[in-house]
């Protein structure tokens, strides 16, 4: 069986889905160069920082924090458009558990519930067959040791994906509803809500405020990447 791995490797070989060069026998998913050169966000105060000044005045969140820096063209790009449009959602459980680590060693997340994805709308979620946030939350899940809540928000209206768009375009797309299923779930709660990567914040402030119908409800956010 090891021979056959080795024979489809040699024909077929691993390659980095940042670089796209053939990876070395002990790497995985990312190049050892690939790994070091990320563009990783340095979030300092999770209170205050890029992601948290993006809702200031707009909604009111605990803490926040994203893993990698997205750019319409680069290394952070490749992995989330893999991890979106080719399936290849190990890429989730990868980085969740590597920023959950993180997380983990920041004592920043410890007093939270749950981790809520921002849902597909269904009609996506049949076409594309999953939702990408699935294995990043629930890495994050298991690495936090907090319970992962996929079901607590449905979305009801579809949009077409932001991170193609232009910055002015992406404002001019904020039509995303969403709902929240059983509410009295999250009352008095501190929720952790993640996505893939944050533009102008718009899908996540929808989220946001249909789950600020919990009573008390404390919200913060974690994303893969954001947009500098």
């Amino acid at each position: 069986m090891k021979s056959l791995s080795h024979l489809f490797n040699l024909f077929y070989p691993s390659v980095c889905v940042c670089c796209e060069e053939k990876l070395l026998d002990q790497e995985k998913l990312i190049c050892l160069r690939c790994r070091f050169d990320l563009p990783f966000v340095d979030n300092g105060n999770f209170i205050s920082n890029n992601l948290t000044n993006t809702f200031k005045g707009r909604i009111l969140l605990e803490k926040g924090a994203s893993f990698l820096y997205y750019n319409e063209v680069g290394k952070t790009k490749n992995l989330i458009h893999a991890l979106k449009y080719r399936a290849n959602q190990e890429i989730g459980d990868f980085i969740g558990n590597w920023f959950g680590e993180k997380l983990l060693a920041s004592k920043n997340f410890n007093d939270i519930d749950y981790i809520i994805p921002v849902p597909l709308h269904k009609s996506k979620l049949r076409k594309r067959g999953y939702n990408q946030l699935t294995l990043f939350g629930e890495s994050l899940s298991k690495v936090l040791n907090i319970d992962y809540l996929e079901g607590a928000l449905k979305r009801i209206s579809f949009t077409k994906t932001q991170t193609s768009k232009k910055r002015i375009d992406r404002f001019q797309n904020t039509s995303s509803k969403f709902t929240i299923n059983k509410p009295e779930v999250l009352n008095h709660k501190h929720v952790l809500l993640i996505d893939d990567v944050i533009t102008t914040g718009a899908t996540l402030e929808a989220c946001c405020k249909e789950l600020l119908k919990a009573e008390k409800i404390k919200i913060s956010i974690v994303t893969i990447a954001i947009t500098p």
